[in-house]
């Protein structure tokens, strides 16, 4: 079961957040970071695997992490699920339902998580007052949409191992980002989770983990993965068909 956390002056807010160099925006004084506090006034604890929202809910917020992975997607009228992104600590997901008002995907807990919750009523608010900030919005739009396109991108023009190739890729960007180590890091999703989100078939995900570990361009031990080869995997997206 979910748990809301109020947050009290004893409670790390995000002028003393250690991820605030990921979502907090950039050219800020002390005294606008300071004003953040207004923003984000409680948190949300979920259990590894419960959903956060569901398709068609009302949305009033919208959500960084603070610990923890959550994946998102949406289904079909015939049941299908396709997932539509993995969100990491610091990052910032939510940001479909701003245009309506209404989660257009489900969001679910691939691991016990924490997230920030951000009122898009204060938030518009904020924004008004603290120009970055309204910026920083801005930005986390043209993001999505940029991610949107880029997962279209793969789907419609990338071979299976250039999809696979593009995805370690990004993770261990993203990874960077956090402090981690661009070249080791563990995977909170299953090998199905990611054939799904890339459109592989659990088998072909498998199958080309298995090659790309054969040829020596990563190392896998369960869900950590050890890039050897990152200059390979570059060189797999710039490949064209035969």
């Amino acid at each position: 079961m979910i748990k809301r956390l109020l947050l009290n002056e004893e409670s790390i807010h995000c002028a003393n957040c250690m991820l605030g160099h990921i979502c907090m925006p950039h050219g800020m004084g002390s005294e606008d970071i300071e004003r953040l506090a207004e923003l984000v006034k409680e948190r949300i604890r979920i259990p590894k695997g419960e959903f956060l929202y569901r398709i068609g809910h009302k949305a009033n917020a919208i959500y960084s992490i603070r610990t923890g992975t959550i994946k998102t997607h949406i289904e079909n009228h015939n049941g299908h699920s396709q997932i539509t992104g993995f969100f990491l600590p610091g990052e910032v997901f939510g940001l479909d339902s701003m245009a309506t008002g209404q989660h257009l995907s489900h969001a679910v807990a691939l691991e016990d998580t924490e997230v920030c919750v951000m009122h898009t009523d204060d938030l518009a608010t904020l924004s008004q007052q603290l120009p970055p900030l309204q910026h920083q919005v801005n930005r986390l739009l043209t993001g999505e949409i940029s991610r949107s396109h880029q997962q279209l991108l793969s789907l419609g023009a990338l071979r299976s191992e250039q999809r696979l190739a593009s995805f370690l890729l990004d993770m261990s960007e993203r990874f960077t980002r956090l402090g981690y180590s661009s070249q080791e890091f563990r995977l909170r999703m299953s090998r199905e989770e990611i054939g799904n989100y890339l459109g592989l078939t659990l088998e072909t995900t498998s199958r080309l983990f298995s090659r790309f570990q054969k040829e020596g361009l990563i190392q896998t031990q369960q869900r950590t993965i050890k890039i050897l080869d990152r200059s390979a995997l570059f060189n797999l997206l710039k490949t064209e068909h035969a």
